[in-house]
């Protein structure tokens, strides 16, 4: 495994669409040699198989269900997608806990309202079939604020900085 030590753990990262959240749920999954699971891969796979999936958890409890049989194997794991209620938030929690894994949430935000919705608005799919959200999608998301521990990333900056503050933090 990297260098950052461990075993079986959860990575969660939460923020909105556009800020940057894959990119360094990517890079961290690299650095700690984890399983990566994105939740747009998995909701992509069924939208192109089965029924429009907004509002249906069916994606997180999928990767919830994958993510589980890779920390009973000892992997680290890293989850990337929005979490942006507290129910999306507790099924980690409750999962990590019946894996007796530790779980930790990465919170990536963009401070640069201006950067975040430039970003939104110049992103284009990466899977085949991948619907991206408007800025007004954006604005309209559902969005609770954390009550919970949680690293706070403002990924405005240089990623590279963010990927090694992220690393860092989960190292501690």
């Amino acid at each position: 495994m990297g260098g950052t030590g461990g075993g079986a753990r959860l990575v969660v990262f939460a923020g909105l669409p556009g800020v940057g959240k894959t990119s360094l749920a990517r890079a961290t999954a690299t650095g700690l040699d984890a399983t990566y699971l994105r939740i747009d891969t998995i909701e992509t796979a069924i939208q192109a198989t089965l029924t429009p999936v907004r509002g249906n958890p069916v994606g997180y409890v999928v990767a919830a269900r994958v993510a589980a049989d890779q920390l009973r194997a000892g992997r680290p794991v890293v989850a990337d997608a929005v979490n942006g209620v507290a129910e999306a938030r507790r099924l980690w929690v409750d999962l990590a806990a019946g894996c007796a894994a530790p779980v930790r949430f990465v919170e990536v935000v963009c401070s640069d309202p201006a950067e975040h919705r430039r970003r939104v608005e110049a992103r284009v799919p990466d899977l085949p079939g991948q619907s991206v959200p408007t800025w007004t999608d954006v604005q309209d998301r559902e969005w609770q604020p954390f009550t919970g521990d949680r690293l706070v990333v403002d990924n405005t900056g240089d990623p590279a900085d963010a990927v090694a503050r992220v690393l860092t933090w989960l190292s501690s």
